[in-house]
């Protein structure tokens, strides 16, 4: 008998591509992506391949199921992530931010 691994069509890492973070196969959409768009921003799978339609529904769920059989490391790298954009920001509010506050904001 012979055993299929289906996530491996749907999701790969490769060195140099997207930091060597896991992503949906031929695409740069990594899983750490489809795993916030779902549970961060509840978005539904459907939702999902709605916004990305390059993507199919499978990768989706291969994305997810990803995710749950290594749920520790998509999460440090999503920490990781947060950490370094708010390094690079520093102490500038975003546009929105100063918005928000009601401060009188130029665009240049």
């Amino acid at each position: 008998m012979t055993t299929i691994s289906v996530s491996k069509e749907h999701i790969v890492i490769t060195p140099g591509v997207c930091g060597g973070k896991p992503r949906i196969a031929g695409h740069r959409i990594k899983v750490q992506d489809i795993v916030i768009w779902h549970e961060r921003m509840g978005m539904s799978p459907d939702e999902i391949i709605y916004q990305h339609p390059s993507i199919t529904l499978a990768d989706v769920y291969a994305a997810l199921t990803y995710y749950h059989d290594h749920r520790e490391e998509i999460r440090q790298q999503i920490e990781e992530g947060e950490t370094f954009a708010k390094q690079l920001q520093g102490d500038k509010p975003s546009l929105v931010e100063k918005i928000l506050k009601g401060e009188n904001v130029k665009q240049d």
